[in-house]
């Protein structure tokens, strides 16, 4: 029996958890856990999990408990502070993304992990998961020939949640590049098969969310009747967000537009690879039901692979005959199926039959490197460099 610890017991561990750790090992349980919301964490777990012991702090839980690997869960702003804190452990760890919300914390992340024992899982389902393996294979063979041009877009359905509690504080999340362009970036090096070395971003924001709408919850607003965005418009119009009372998301508590506290609405950034290759990636969060999309077109002189998480299919088209052709690659589990892929990499981490996944803490901290440097360019408005993971 897998015995996990897990410092912060949030929605999103839970589910990584009972839906695709136990998908793999029924007989893994949950015995040691960090987290201050002690009852609500055991409200929340599964009935297997409950005599789980809790413990005041991470250091605590290293000498007392007896677990076989760790994961981190919490806040955004906390990941790094406690994957540092266990990196001298021989515990297989799965860490949350992003893995740092600003550069003095990925840098010491950086450091910390130089000499660490401690073996990672970082949460990137996108680039494990069957579509984008099946593209990266297609590059490798020589479907585009050499890559010269990758353009990805991310057109989110269900973005309203990121001006809702708490995902609408930056000091907490560290902003939307951090937040959802993490994952992409990440791919988008990985099917490249080179860092980005160089960004120019740009944002907009205050056009579609924010405002100067007083704070309140849907229940105590004249306009929950006609407002697209109230709990029972979402529902009967079948869009995504929740569908119970939250806090407005056109206040002018969301954030600030000027001091760029205020989550972007969309926003885009121009990447130049280490060999020249460049690319453009773009997110938006105002999409809606059948407009959301996820995917990229990788092109080279030879040919062109096309493919998209939401339609669950991939397209090659040859550049020079006149051939072509689609494939579906769908995933079961949740993330395009790449949060089962994640799942075996850390089974099998944690009983020895690999020494290192296929997202090692250096993928985590050169994307988050790469999304500093485009939150830094929308901020300031010029080229930034992206600083190199240095193993």
């Amino acid at each position: 029996m897998i015995r996990l610890g897990v410092i912060g017991y949030g929605r999103r561990i839970h589910g990584v958890i009972n839906n695709s750790l136990r998908s793999i090992d029924p007989e893994l349980r949950v015995t040691a856990v960090v987290d201050p919301d002690k009852e609500g964490v055991r409200q929340r777990m599964d009935p297997r999990d409950r005599d789980a012991t809790f413990y005041r702090d991470v250091s605590t839980l290293l000498r007392q408990g007896s677990i076989d690997a760790l994961a981190i869960g919490t806040r955004c702003n906390l990941h790094t502070r406690y994957a540092m804190a266990v990196a001298q452990s021989d515990l297989p760890l799965f860490l949350e993304k992003p893995v740092a919300i600003n550069l003095r914390q990925a840098a010491a992340l950086e450091k910390a992990y130089a000499n660490a024992r401690c073996p990672v899982v970082v949460s990137f389902p996108l680039r494990v998961s069957p579509l984008c393996e099946l593209a990266r294979q297609y590059v490798e063979d020589g479907a585009v020939g050499k890559p010269v041009h990758i353009a990805a877009t991310n057109y989110v359905p269900y973005g309203t949640g990121y001006w809702e509690a708490p995902y609408r504080d930056f000091a907490i999340t560290g902003g939307l590049f951090l937040q959802k362009a993490t994952h992409d970036l990440d791919y988008l090096m990985y099917l490249m098969g080179e860092p980005i070395v160089r960004i120019a971003a740009m944002a907009t924001r205050g056009r579609v969310f924010g405002g100067p709408k007083k704070e309140r919850y849907c229940s105590q607003c004249d306009e929950q009747n006609t407002c697209l965005e109230s709990p029972q418009n979402r529902k009967r119009n079948g869009t995504s967000g929740s569908h119970v009372d939250h806090l407005c998301v056109f206040s002018k508590k969301c954030g600030n537009a000027s001091d760029g506290s205020l989550n972007e609405d969309c926003s885009s950034a121009l990447l130049e690879f280490s060999s020249g290759a460049h690319g453009v990636y773009t997110q938006v969060f105002y999409a809606r039901r059948d407009a959301g999309r996820r995917g990229a077109i990788v092109s080279g002189y030879d040919g062109t692979v096309d493919f998209d998480w939401f339609r669950g299919d991939l397209r090659r088209i040859r550049h020079h005959a006149p051939f072509s052709a689609t494939e579906s690659a769908s995933g079961t589990a949740s993330h395009f199926g790449g949060d089962l892929e994640l799942a075996r990499d850390f089974i099998d981490l944690i009983q020895g039959r690999i020494r290192t996944s296929r997202t090692p803490i250096a993928t985590g901290i050169q994307s988050a490197y790469a999304c500093l440097a485009a939150r830094e360019s929308a901020q300031k408005n010029r080229y930034v460099s992206v600083r190199q993971v240095d193993y």
